[in-house]
């Protein structure tokens, strides 16, 4: 049996990457039968993937997180069953990961059995956030995290969200800038996220770059 894809997803705090992981697992779905998303993200309690276990789970999405009691629980308290998931080629799986060197250290418990199997790893740029506004900020961050963790990014995806305040010109200047990382860098660069577009805000290509609509799954608390 072939092996199937395991797409580990990273990102600095407030980039959006566990509410791309989530949608991806669900798109993914479509043409998968066997998904599992894992949840590693030891790093930000709130807006994490696992917040739609119970959700995905009824739709035959496997979610692989602490399990009940310890929702908010971080590094001490990851579950045996993500160890089992990675080796396990005949699911799709897809690492939600925090991105910073505290975050990426994690995947360093797995190393051997990723690198066995092989990956994909996605760094999800924000332009909008602190210590990724520029090339220079963004190449030392994904060399940091490729340092700390002993894998390597393939990919970027921009992300430039600032939620009902991202216009199309904050994006066009972010797909510019990471243009140029992913030119320096030799990385796949394909993608722009944006959140719920059902209007056709946003233009279905910048410069040769897909628009990604994402659905907004991981509202904060006072939001209905």
């Amino acid at each position: 049996m072939d092996k199937r894809p395991l797409i580990i997803v990273i990102g600095a705090y407030g980039s959006g990457k566990s509410e791309y992981s989530i949608n991806l697992a669900r798109k993914m779905k479509k043409d998968d039968e066997h998904i599992c998303l894992v949840d590693l993200d030891v790093v930000n309690p709130y807006f994490r993937s696992r917040d739609v276990r119970e959700e995905f789970e009824k739709e035959g999405i496997e979610v692989v997180a602490p399990e009940a009691g310890y929702g908010l629980a971080d590094l001490p308290m990851i579950s045996p069953r993500v160890q089992g998931s990675i080796s396990d080629t005949s699911k799709t799986v897809i690492l939600d990961v925090g991105g910073d060197p505290a975050g990426c250290k994690v995947l360093r418990r797995f190393e051997d059995a990723i690198k066995e199997r092989t990956y994909q790893m996605l760094l999800v740029v924000n332009t909008r956030r602190p210590f990724t506004s520029t090339v220079d900020e963004i190449i030392e961050m994904k060399n940091s995290l490729e340092s700390i963790s002993r894998l390597k990014v393939t990919e970027l995806i921009c992300n430039a969200n600032l939620m009902e305040f991202t216009q199309v010109e904050m994006i066009t200047d972010a797909i510019g800038i990471i243009h140029d990382v992913a030119k320096q860098e030799n990385l796949t660069f394909n993608k722009y996220l944006v959140l719920n577009d059902t209007e056709g805000v946003y233009p279905e290509e910048i410069d040769g770059i897909q628009k990604v609509d994402l659905h907004y799954y991981l509202k904060k608390p006072w939001e209905s």
